[in-house]
């Protein structure tokens, strides 16, 4: 079992940057796949990033790469994504996610990640 609290969203600007952290409990974080998913008011819940239990690897959804950065600290039980070059429609509340299997069989699949944070929300303006 690993509880997830989501932290650092808010509102910026067009272009502007901001850090998304997501703290882990439980002393098995280091061997769980970490995603982050987005949801937008009347849209399903969609892939963001996700890093592998060491941090060896990474996936990104297209409409992220070379703005979004995954990374984790498994010495401090934490995940981030760093935003950059946000856009408005980055707008959304973003989850923090996790399981234990690999990320070659959780991927971008929603439905397979067993752990779910309560979300942060990202405001981006125009």
């Amino acid at each position: 079992q690993v509880q997830l609290v989501e932290s650092g969203g808010g509102l910026v600007q067009a272009g502007g940057s901001l850090r998304l952290s997501c703290a882990a409990s439980g002393r098995t974080f280091s061997t769980y796949t970490m995603g982050w998913f987005r949801q937008a008011p009347g849209k399903e819940r969609e892939f963001v990033a996700a890093i592998s239990w060491s941090g060896g690897r990474t996936l990104y959804a297209e409409f992220v790469k070379g703005r979004f950065t995954i990374s984790r600290d498994n010495a401090k039980n934490t995940v981030a994504l760093q935003m950059n070059s946000l856009k408005p429609e980055d707008t959304a509340e973003y989850y923090c996610a996790a399981d234990g299997r690999s990320l070659s069989y959780l991927r971008d699949t929603p439905a397979k990640y067993n752990y779910w944070g309560q979300g942060t929300q990202v405001t981006v303006s125009s």
